[in-house]
C-alpha cells in the first residue's frame, strides 16, 4: 500500500472511526498549542505508526502552526525487528530519527516488574532525546482501550482509582508534556485501519518475551481487556460508560481522595 493511499485512507473510509476522535481529543484536552514542537514517538506498532500519520494530516489541515519530529528509540531491538521499524518509517514516508538505550540490557537483570521499569526508562529517554531537539512535547500512541484498562487494573490491583490522563506535566523535565492524541480511538479501528492497508508492524519486541507464544504469557492487561470483552455481550456499551466514567466522578459520593500529597475525607465537610 502506497503512503498516499494510506493518507487518504485515514481521511475517508477511517474518517468517522479515526481521524474525527483523534482530533476531537485534540480539540477536547487542549493536547497541541500554536508555536509547539512535537516528538511524535514511535515504537513499532501499529498505534505509535497511525498516530504518527494522523498528525501528519493534522498539521496540513489544522488551524494552529506546530512542529512535528519523528522519533524512535531502539532499546535493544533485534536487527529484523528493527529493520521492520526502518521499512515501514520509510514506505509511510516517515522521517525518524532513531537513538539507541540500554534498556533491554538493564531489565533483563531485573525480576520483579520489568514492564514497569521498562516503561518508566523508556519515558525518561524519550523526554532527553525530545528536549536535544528542542521540543516541548512528547506524544505516545496509548488509545481508548489502554485508557479504560489502566483505570480497571488500578482498581482491581491497585485499589485505587487511577486514571490513564490525555495529556500530563513531566515531573522530571521542566517545561516538558506528555499528551495522548489516540486517547478517543479505539483499538478495534486501529487493528481495522492496519489489516485495511496491509500493514505489519511490531506486535511485542521485548528480548524478555522473544520466541515465548502468546499463550504461556501471563498478563493482568489481557485479564481486563477479555472481561471487558465479556462485560459487553452482557451490558452493551459498558466500555464507553467506563471512559466517560474518567472525567464523571462525584466528589460527593466519594468517601475519600487524594490531591498531590493530602488526603482529603468526606468527614472533612460532614
Amino acid at each position: 500500500m502506497k503512503n498516499d493511499e494510506i493518507m487518504h485512507s485515514i481521511t475517508k473510509k477511517f474518517k468517522k472511526t479515526i481521524y474525527k476522535r483523534f482530533v476531537h481529543a485534540v480539540d477536547e484536552y487542549k493536547l497541541i498549542e500554536e508555536g509547539d514542537k512535537i516528538a511524535v514517538c514511535i515504537s513499532g506498532g501499529k498505534d505509535s505508526f497511525l498516530l504518527a500519520k494522523c498528525m501528519q494530516v493534522l498539521k496540513i489541515h489544522w488551524n494552529k502552526q506546530f512542529e512535528i519530529k519523528f522519533i524512535c528509540m531502539d532499546p535493544g531491538y533485534l536487527p529484523q525487528n528493527r529493520k521492520l521499524i526502518e521499512e515501514n518509517a520509510k514506505n509511510m514516508d516517515i522521517d525518524i530519527q532513531i537513538f539507541e538505550s540500554p534498556i533491554f540490557d538493564v531489565v533483563s537483570t531485573i525480576e520483579k516488574s520489568p514492564c514497569y521499569l521498562c516503561a518508566r526508562m523508556r519515558r525518561g529517554y524519550l523526554y532527553e532525546y525530545a528536549k536535544k531537539l528542542g521540543c516541548n512535547k512528547i506524544a505516545l500512541g496509548h488509545h481508548f482501550d489502554d485508557a479504560i484498562e489502566t483505570t480497571l487494573l488500578s482498581m482491581f490491583y491497585g485499589g485505587q482509582f487511577k486514571t490513564m490522563m490525555p495529556k500530563l506535566k513531566s515531573t522530571s523535565h521542566e517545561r516538558m508534556e506528555l499528551i495522548r492524541p489516540l486517547y478517543m480511538v479505539r483499538e478495534e479501528d486501529i487493528i481495522h485501519w492496519t489489516n485495511y492497508n496491509n500493514l505489519k508492524f511490531l506486535n511485542c519486541a521485548c528480548k524478555l518475551t522473544e520466541g515465548v507464544s502468546v499463550g504461556k504469557l501471563s498478563s493482568k492487561r489481557k485479564e481486563i481487556k477479555d472481561l471487558i470483552k465479556s462485560l459487553k455481550q452482557t451490558i452493551p456499551g459498558v466500555d464507553n460508560n467506563i471512559f466517560k466514567s474518567l472525567g464523571s466522578v462525584c466528589l460527593d459520593t466519594v468517601i475519600g481522595y487524594n490531591k498531590g500529597d493530602k488526603h482529603y475525607s468526606f468527614l472533612d465537610e460532614y
